[in-house]
């Protein structure tokens, strides 16, 4: 996956994340991207952890994977802030 994939799996993954962490007002595209992006390699360390695949490429499952990571960096991100 290059580049271009990761910025766009990165927006779409931070943006639900930032969604189901309720986020979003506070988050511009720019956060959303990088928190999309960490949240891959997030994600994907925890999905191989407990035995399953990371990121697999430019797919649902990768999305998903990446959501999962994002939605974890937030929540611990939200807990260092005291919200």
């Amino acid at each position: 996956m290059g580049i271009l994939g990761w910025i766009i799996l990165g927006a779409l993954a931070g943006w639900i994340g930032s969604m189901l962490t309720r986020n979003n007002a506070n988050m511009g595209a720019v956060a959303n991207i990088v928190v999309g992006i960490i949240g891959g390699f997030i994600g994907g360390l925890v999905m191989n952890l407990i035995g399953g695949v990371g990121m697999t490429g430019f797919n649902i499952w990768s999305l998903f994977v990446a959501v999962i990571g994002a939605t974890i960096l937030l929540v611990i991100i939200n807990l260092l802030k005291g919200r």
